[in-house]
């Protein structure tokens, strides 16, 4: 990093911390009191900052990670500071360390970005600095930095094991990706596609390797030469995982994330599942349309980089040149929405978050409504696609794999679950240009600032409480 370029990005960095820091003051003092999933976070790490750390709360879902690194920062401050625990514990100074989170986040996506797109040119110190900005301020993201809640601090070690992955740092990446893991145990996807990036890397070097060898066999990768590329490409991975000698190099390559994935398993047999506490809401099913709703999800956060007029053009050629692909495609897609959509009890009666709303408004306006979206579903996930066009074939299979099973085995809607996903596939793509970065900031700020307004400013009341009501995502 040039030194001008420091110096910029870290007095944006402050900039942000201090927006973040006025917001922090303004939304602790008009919610004081533990709010939503807080009710159970809080009174937990309370009972740990007590030094009582043989009790759970079986409603918990997800692993101490949290409360283990609040104490770890709260603690020293009751020491060299002498506050009171009841102080350093309390609800205001406990989402506090989430905005710690946030400010390592920034720090993180711009040291990814500049990992990632070292070698394009096009990446100016500008895009890159107005890329991260944007990123560290995606507005699901951005909103849980004020609850005490555990996505700012599993995206933190989620991107921090995939910077030091990036860096060739697996020993440590494996150790980050731990922490991540017991922020929230479904991060062990992401450790899983870590190491997905180094298999990607050495299927890449082998499949180059192998059509220098055979010159005279030259494989098209145009898109008319799809079907055939598949079928080679499918039969070099199955050679290549026949063979003793390329596993056994892949287990000595990714072994730190191997060990993580096998301690995960054990972990999921003695436990009896991959949730801790209480699952009655957490159960596991095949809902196929999750895939469909994080495209669209994706499409509209990223508008500006993935919607164009050259883009549409491209698309519909594309549909003229493949119609039985994307008719077979769109067949099945019919079936799955047919088969596979199950609707979570909290998304019909929650109407606190966002896809309460998006749900009743528009899923259930007909029931005919999920099948007319196909046609867009499609253009959503061909969009998606595109994009990291530039990345190997063998990358977007290992993305892929773990987007499937990051998304499709949820039961309930809920936009925080598609955070990680969507900060990788947009680290991932091309850098955008200068105008289309202040424009999605622009779009990410008035989110944000609506958000806010309403989760602040137009509270309700449940007929059967007496407890204030907010909305938030």
């Amino acid at each position: 990093m040039e030194k001008a370029e420091w110096y910029i990005f870290s007095f944006l960095s402050c900039t942000y911390f201090l927006i973040s820091c006025i917001l922090f003051s303004k939304f602790t003092r008009e919610q004081r009191e533990p709010y939503m999933d807080e009710i159970f976070h809080v009174p937990q790490v309370q009972k740990y900052c007590e030094g009582r750390f043989n009790e759970w709360d079986p409603m918990i879902t997800t692993l101490p990670g949290l409360y283990l690194v609040s104490v770890g920062i709260v603690k020293p401050s009751v020491w060299l500071v002498g506050w009171s625990g009841k102080v350093v514990c309390s609800t205001g100074m406990l989402r506090f360390i989430n905005l710690l989170f946030s400010s390592g986040n920034l720090y993180l996506i711009y040291l990814i970005l500049c990992k990632l797109h070292q070698t394009d040119k096009t990446a100016s110190t500008s895009r890159r600095i107005l890329s991260a900005l944007a990123l560290s301020s995606f507005p699901v993201l951005y909103f849980f930095t004020f609850l005490y809640y555990t996505d700012a601090g599993s995206t933190f070690f989620t991107l921090f094991a995939y910077l030091m992955c990036l860096y060739g740092s697996h020993k440590i990446s494996g150790l980050l990706g731990f922490c991540a893991i017991m922020f929230r145990q479904t991060n062990i996807i992401w450790v899983v596609f870590c190491a997905g990036v180094l298999i990607a890397q050495k299927l890449t070097e082998a499949w180059k390797t192998k059509l220098t060898k055979k010159r005279e066999d030259k494989v098209s990768t145009s898109t008319g030469a799809s079907i055939t590329e598949i079928k080679k490409v499918t039969q070099f991975m199955v050679e290549y995982i026949l063979s003793t000698s390329n596993v056994k190099n892949l287990i000595c390559l990714t072994w730190p994330y191997v060990m993580l994935l096998v301690g995960f398993l054990v972990f999921i047999v003695f436990n009896g599942g991959i949730v801790v506490g209480d699952r009655s809401s957490h159960e596991a099913c095949l809902n196929f349309p999750q895939l469909f709703y994080f495209f669209s999800f994706t499409l509209a956060f990223s508008i500006f980089h993935s919607l164009s007029y050259q883009k549409i053009v491209n698309f519909i050629q594309s549909l003229k040149k493949h119609p039985i692909f994307f008719l077979s495609l769109t067949a099945l897609s019919l079936f799955l929405v047919w088969k596979f959509t199950y609707v979570h009890k909290y998304l019909l009666a929650d109407n606190r978050h966002y896809p309460f709303y998006v749900w009743k408004k528009i899923f259930q306006k007909h029931r005919l409504v999920p099948y007319i979206l196909v046609p867009g579903y499609m253009f959503a996930a061909w969009s998606f696609a595109d994009s990291l066009k530039s990345k190997s074939l063998f990358w977007n299979l290992m993305f892929c794999v773990c987007l499937v099973a990051a998304t499709v085995p949820q039961k309930l809607l809920e936009f925080r679950y598609y955070i990680l996903p969507y900060l990788i596939y947009r680290l991932n793509i091309q850098v955008p240009s200068v105008f289309r970065l202040v424009l999605e900031l622009g779009l990410y700020t008035t989110v944000n600032a609506l958000t806010f307004y309403l989760f602040l400013n137009r509270t309700f009341l449940w007929p059967d409480s007496k407890e204030v009501q907010r909305f938030m995502w």
